[in-house]
């Protein structure tokens, strides 16, 4: 068979089996091969039962010192119970909801091998739903124990036996090799093998050296392919041109007219973003900052900027009540130098949209701000040059794509408040040049960070009466029990019930979630912010942009149930005024993510220290959510355990495009050909 071969014609597929491969992206006998390990099961320790320790994962051999016992469990589900013995001790051996299991070892004569995890009950060595094999007679041969075993991605109805066995009949009828894309020049230098060694022994490694030498490769090649285009993304954009912004200078006039000085830290992204402004070719910058870091003046001052050249900016921002926030902070900032600006909104009346639309398209507002109202196709811009994407992970690669579009070769920022780590940023976001404020405004002091018990919860609540009998005012949060906006507005209001009947009877309490009308969101976040509500209820509506100086403490319910960014970005909705504020988690430490996550949140409110600790947690998949960043998804590498890769790869992409910088070389034409394809799939970045 031939790479490009249907799946479905590999012996044992089939037309029916092919769909549910499918599913995992697996068309041909290329796309398999290609569907590699996410881990592996080490079957290659095995140790005497005398020597087990607790939570390690082994291979155990010995005869069975117990028949077979076969029942019912109480829920209704079979059980099967037995006992090994290898002559150092015995060990039990339990299978749930495998009633089959008992025909495995029905010979009592016979010497098995097991592959589990091993616990301790009782002062007793256990096996839960161990692996079994028993071993032929004649020397006692294992099939499968005594080896490394690929561990894939699957999908249900389609186990990780069916995988390894179409792996192992398509690398058995595979009549071609594998085209290699690294050049022989780049494989030597790197002390890589070929590609296709690198294929089969991943999949079918002899030892854990030959395993690693062929993930090496296999990630090295991802990662650099990942280098490699965004780097060629950068190239490109850097070689258009854009429109000059000539007086840059006139930001320090905006400054000087604030009620408040600038930090260092924004005064150095001020310069970098008015140097991108002058020099002709479209800035493409992330603004990196932590919560309360004053992203927006940065992006206010690159407006004014712009307005004062003539021409117009628009900011995105990803929720109503943060595009409202930014409006109301824009036209305070705009107003007294007599800079328009219009705002967006899906919950805007038609004849407010429409308003709005005709002051853009005239080119009377200089400035936008709105949700992705501002993206559609009724708006369009006079001549716009600056888009700002705020929060840019709620937006897909699409959605910016389109704010850039209504204008020419358009400057473009980007911010967020959800930072990661310094040196995955240069790889992530490799086609941006890189603004981090990494330090807060003066007076701000860090929020006091707690993980409370249920015991302690009445301590709270004495704490939080003290803080509102102060004049402070609290936030209380829902976790979302559901992916239910319905369920989640219940959960808030029956939130507010409890609270407005208890610890809180008598007190104002405001009640904030998605399912609100915009008019009944401002309302209440109008209330809040002048003082009349004491509490605020809400669910993570008010995850960003909602600044309230007064309020000084955030409890979190639940707080399990959130990651460790959202946490942050929770946490910094206080301590934002120059009052002492406190965030205190209630929670289901029982699970050890969710404890490590709530210590970690205790221990820092370095928001670049907790994303680190949130990729080593969740893991790159769930990190990057759904891709919104428009990459490519890793098969095989991890941004986070490969970190050393991921440098190596830097330095050999710089390396290459040194030389040549569009991959139009002979020797690259395989590499380019692999590159454009693997972003296509992305969200077309390079298009």
């Amino acid at each position: 068979m031939k790479l490009n071969d249907n799946i479905q014609y590999l012996k044992g597929i089939g037309e029916k089996r092919a769909e549910l491969f499918h599913k995992l992206g697996i068309f041909t006998l290329g796309d398999l091969l290609y569907h590699l390990p996410r881990g592996f099961e080490d079957r290659t320790n095995t140790r005497n039962i005398s020597d087990l320790i607790d939570g390690e994962t082994v291979c155990v051999k010995g005869l069975l010192a117990s028949a077979p016992r076969k029942f019912r469990a109480r829920r209704g589900g079979w059980v099967v119970q037995t006992t090994l013995s290898d002559g150092t001790g015995i060990m039990r051996l339990t299978w749930f909801n495998a009633s089959y299991i008992d025909k495995s070892l029905s010979d009592p004569e016979a010497e098995y091998m097991f592959y589990g995890k091993v616990g301790y009950r009782n002062m007793a060595a256990e096996m839960i739903n161990p692996v079994i094999e028993k071993l032929e007679a004649e020397g006692g041969g294992a099939k499968k124990m005594g080896m490394i075993v690929p561990i894939y991605p699957a999908t249900a109805g389609l186990n990780q036996r069916g995988i390894r066995d179409a792996v192992k009949r398509a690398l058995e009828n595979l009549t071609e090799s594998i085209p290699e894309i690294l050049p022989e020049s780049v494989r030597a230098r790197n002390d890589l093998v070929g590609i296709n060694e690198a294929i089969r022994r991943v999949h079918e490694p002899e030892d854990f050296d030959e395993f690693y030498k062929a993930r090496r490769r296999l990630v090295f090649e991802e990662f650099l392919k990942l280098q490699l285009g965004v780097s060629t993304v950068k190239s490109v954009k850097k070689a258009r041109k854009a429109a000059v912004i000539e007086d840059v200078k006139c930001i320090a006039e905006f400054a000087r007219g604030l009620s408040f000085d600038l930090t260092r830290a924004q005064k150095k992204v001020i310069n970098e973003i008015a140097a991108d402004l002058k020099s002709g070719v479209p800035m493409n910058r992330l603004v990196q900052g932590d919560v309360g870091s004053g992203k927006t003046i940065v992006a206010a001052a690159a407006m004014f900027a712009v307005s004062r050249g003539g021409f117009q900016s628009a900011m995105m921002a990803p929720t109503e009540i943060l595009a409202e926030q930014h409006y109301k902070t824009l036209k305070a900032c705009f107003d007294p130098w007599g800079i328009k600006v219009a705002f967006l909104s899906g919950g805007q009346t038609a004849k407010e949209r429409e308003a709005n639309i005709e002051l853009i398209e005239s080119g009377e507002a200089a400035v936008t701000v709105g949700t992705h109202a501002v993206i559609t196709d009724k708006v369009n811009f006079k001549n716009l040059v600056l888009s700002i994407t705020d929060e840019q992970h709620r937006f897909g690669v699409g959605q910016r794509s389109k704010l850039i579009s209504k204008g020419m070769n358009v400057h473009t920022l980007v911010m967020t408040a959800t930072p990661i780590p310094r040196t995955l940023s240069l790889v992530i976001y490799g086609d941006l040049d890189i603004s981090i404020i990494d330090e807060l405004p003066p007076g701000r002091k860090p929020v006091k960070t707690l993980a409370l018990t249920e015991a302690q919860r009445p301590r709270l609540y004495d704490f939080v009466l003290r803080e509102l009998n102060r004049g402070r005012q609290a936030y209380f949060v829902c976790a979302l029990v559901e992916d239910s906006d319905a369920v989640e507005a219940k959960a808030a209001s029956e939130y507010v019930k409890k609270l407005s009947r208890g610890v809180l009877a008598g007190r104002s309490v405001g009640l904030l979630h998605g399912r609100m009308k915009t008019s009944e969101k401002e309302d209440v976040m109008r209330r809040f912010a002048a003082g009349e509500i004491e509490a605020l209820v809400a669910t993570t509506v008010i995850e960003v942009g909602v600044d309230v100086p007064n309020a000084t403490i955030m409890v979190i319910e639940n707080a399990e149930r959130f990651g460790l960014s959202q946490l942050h970005q929770l946490r910094g909705r206080v301590g934002r005024g120059a009052d002492q504020a406190y965030c205190v988690m209630f929670g289901n430490t029982k699970s050890g993510v969710a404890k490590e996550r709530m210590q970690v949140m205790c221990e820092t409110n370095d928001g670049f220290k907790i994303s680190e600790k949130d990729l080593e947690i969740r893991g790159p998949g769930e990190f990057f959510g759904t891709r919104q960043h428009g990459l490519p998804e890793m098969k095989i590498g991890n941004f986070f355990t490969d970190m050393e890769i991921l440098k190596e790869t830097q330095s050999e992409a710089a390396e290459i495009l040194k030389s040549d910088p569009f991959l139009s070389a002979p020797e690259h034409k395989l590499l380019l050909d692999s590159i454009t394809k693997t972003f296509a799939k992305a969200g077309d970045i390079l298009n």
